[in-house]
């Protein structure tokens, strides 16, 4: 028997999730052998800006959006900063010469020892493994 995946989801990710057709699938097919994370702190981002980016679509409805959002709750499980706290010194140098508001996202994979999805490059090169949706299922079907 193997051990479950884990992958740390940015928010970028989870918009996709919210609006996109490939990470859904994604997050569906490998639910049952991966556990996806992220900071709680990451679940703000989409509800900050999909009502901007639902307008700016013009075609979504919004409450089917955030019914989305409800749902991607239950397959990818926000942790709380008190479990990655103790990385926030060590992620904020890790990124700082990118955007140091994603020390959480580091942090927290550094906490549990696991990669990154994203499609923000600000995390190359911070020590951090890093995926993307294009090859993400390499990963997660090793």
């Amino acid at each position: 028997m193997s051990l479950r995946k884990r992958l740390i989801l940015d928010a970028n990710i989870l918009i996709r999730g919210i609006l996109g057709v490939r990470v859904p699938d994604i997050l569906e097919r490998y639910s049952n052998r991966a556990s996806f994370y992220t900071a709680s702190v990451c679940f703000s981002d989409p509800e900050k800006y999909l009502p901007a980016i639902l307008q700016k679509q013009g075609h979504i409805d919004p409450g089917q959006a955030f019914n989305a959002l409800n749902l991607l709750r239950q397959i990818v499980q926000p942790l709380s900063k008190q479990v990655y706290c103790h990385y926030e010194i060590e992620a904020k140098q890790r990124i700082q010469q990118q955007d140091i508001d994603d020390w959480p996202v580091i942090a927290l994979a550094l906490t549990l020892d696991c990669p990154i999805w994203t499609e923000d490059k600000d995390f190359f090169g911070t020590g951090v493994a890093t995926w993307r949706t294009r090859n993400v299922e390499i990963y997660l079907s090793e």
